[in-house]
């Protein structure tokens, strides 16, 4: 991507910043402050831009600049799954995710001193059938604690995972196509 203007990261993902490393962007990152907590009514897409608009709003823009917010939620029947309490939540989420299709949802949202653009990218995980050893040996690892759903596909939730739907970035943490789309036409 060729542009004048300068890219900040509303976010501490590590996960993201290494997927716009591998697109070979830079950037800087900043820790953006919104409000995480589900709003009555609000469907998991509808969170998840709220989120990603709010965290690209929390920050300052400098001249020349363009920030990217983003939040990625794992939902299944309606319901969103964040990030784990503890052992016995991580352990509870993979058992619901267990031989069903889920959705992993990320909203992004592009914003400059001029304009702003929010959308979001979808892609549906079917996890096979677990055990209960599988899925005490996977929490052990302490991997599932700061994902949301309780899992990260990157690493060893892979061998969970039979199919995917989408975008595979997207499962890790950013739908790195689509954003760089637009970007592009931002």
């Amino acid at each position: 991507m060729e542009t004048k203007q300068k890219l900040i990261l509303a976010s501490t993902s590590p996960r993201r910043s290494e997927l716009l490393k591998s697109a070979g962007l830079s950037f800087r990152t900043v820790r953006p402050d919104a409000d995480e907590k589900l709003h009555a009514g609000e469907t998991p897409v509808e969170y998840a831009v709220r989120t990603a608009r709010e965290k690209a709003e929390s920050v300052s823009i400098p001249l020349n600049t363009v920030l990217l917010g983003a939040d990625t939620v794992v939902a299944i029947e309606g319901r969103i799954l964040g990030k784990p309490a503890d052992d016995n939540d991580a352990r509870a989420m993979l058992r619901l995710l267990s031989g069903k299709m889920h959705e992993v949802i990320t909203g992004v949202c592009l914003r400059s001193s001029e304009k702003s653009v929010c959308f979001h990218a979808a892609t549906a995980v079917l996890f096979r059938d677990l055990s209960e050893e599988e899925i005490a040996a996977y929490v052990a690892t302490g991997d599932p604690l700061d994902k949301a759903g309780a899992y990260a596909i990157q690493n060893g939730a892979a061998s969970m995972v039979r199919r995917i739907d989408g975008s595979y970035s997207n499962v890790v943490g950013l739908p790195l196509c689509e954003v760089i789309e637009a970007l592009e036409a931002f």
